[in-house]
């Protein structure tokens, strides 16, 4: 089969078309990709940045934001049957952990990552464990399916309080910011801010549903802000883009009583002043990884079946041929894109 590879600790990737198609074993489904979105991470795994040169160990098949076709099952597979569409939760828990065994599996203790810790979807076929598997009904489009990975991640970070009727900030406008707008706009908030130095990103946010973007680098952004909230501040930030500035600002508007949902992933240590900006104001900080197993899948796919969140077709600006990987990653890197979307079969 054809996968693009992480052959060499070094930048770039190999597109290879001899790689034998993985060999079905008890309890795995064997996928057929058709669809698979770039994702952040694998920006920094073909960039090889200090991040990717701790954690990825050559040669890996990377990438994880996917949808597919079953083609074989495995024994014991219960759930999924050739045939159906699926797409896949990337947090493969081990079952027997502390975490999997009190429902917080999506933070498993022994956890492995599609397309990081082991062979991802950049590639013709992709084995997965049943239990990661997930099946797509609805008529939701392969393009939107792959989206659903990023979608729960960022489905988690805005909704993990209530945000009806309150004032929410996104930092960062990325693809996971633009998703958490839309989630925003859908829960039913007063009012959705955002900041994103990028010029292309500043226009699709207004198109994913924000009601102001800001250029964090203006003058009087801060006033701005405070003006739209009357003063009070914002009732949650959602941290998306791992800027420690950006982070610094979303603490001096939040307002006292809110709460911060991190996941934006920063380059390092940072300073924070707790004291004064935390504790004193009653702020509550979460810190958000993946998607749970499986309520977060349940509720995206009835509101993507129902139609509710169509908006974040809009998220996808660009599309490639897996061929054309070096162009997709070129593109990634100028940020003058929202989702891109490769075609692998």
């Amino acid at each position: 089969m054809k996968a693009l590879v992480k052959m060499y600790p070094e930048r770039g990737a190999v597109l290879r078309g001899d790689l034998p198609v993985p060999e079905v074993r008890d309890g795995d489904v064997l996928i057929r990709v058709k669809k698979v979105a770039i994702c952040g991470t694998d920006l920094h795994i073909y960039n090889w940045n200090a991040w990717a040169q701790g954690r990825i160990k050559p040669p890996l098949v990377f990438g994880h934001e996917m949808a597919g076709e079953v083609v074989e099952v495995g024994r014991g597979v219960k759930r999924i049957k050739v045939g159906d569409m699926v797409s896949a939760e990337t947090h493969v828990p081990c079952g027997v952990c502390y975490q999997c065994l009190t429902g917080n599996a999506h933070i498993c203790s022994n956890m492995k990552i599609v397309g990081v810790d082991i062979d991802g979807a950049f590639a013709e076929y992709i084995l997965l464990p049943e239990v990661v598997v997930w099946r797509n009904e609805g008529g939701i489009s392969l393009e939107v399916a792959a989206l659903q990975e990023p979608l729960g991640s960022t489905f988690e970070s805005v909704m993990v309080e209530d945000i009806a009727g309150k004032d929410v900030l996104v930092l960062g406008c990325g693809p996971m910011g633009l998703l958490a707008i839309a989630v925003a706009r859908l829960g039913g908030a007063a009012s959705v801010v955002a900041t994103e130095i990028n010029d292309y990103r500043r226009e699709l946010a207004l198109k994913m549903g924000a009601d102001y973007v800001f250029n964090p680098l203006d003058k009087d952004v801060y006033s701005k802000v405070m003006d739209i909230t009357k003063g009070k501040g914002v009732d949650a930030v959602i941290e998306m883009s791992g800027s420690p500035a950006a982070l610094s600002f979303g603490l001096d508007v939040v307002t006292a009583g809110g709460r911060i949902s991190l996941v934006g992933l920063f380059p390092g240590s940072i300073d924070v002043e707790l004291t004064s900006k935390v504790i004193f104001k009653g702020v509550r900080l979460y810190g958000i990884t993946g998607r749970k197993f499986y309520s977060t899948w349940f509720k995206m796919g009835n509101l993507l079946s129902s139609g509710r969140l169509d908006v974040i077709g809009k998220l996808i600006t660009h599309r490639f041929e897996l061929e054309d990987f070096e162009k997709a990653f070129d593109l990634m890197n100028t940020g003058n894109c929202g989702k891109i979307i490769l075609t692998v079969s």
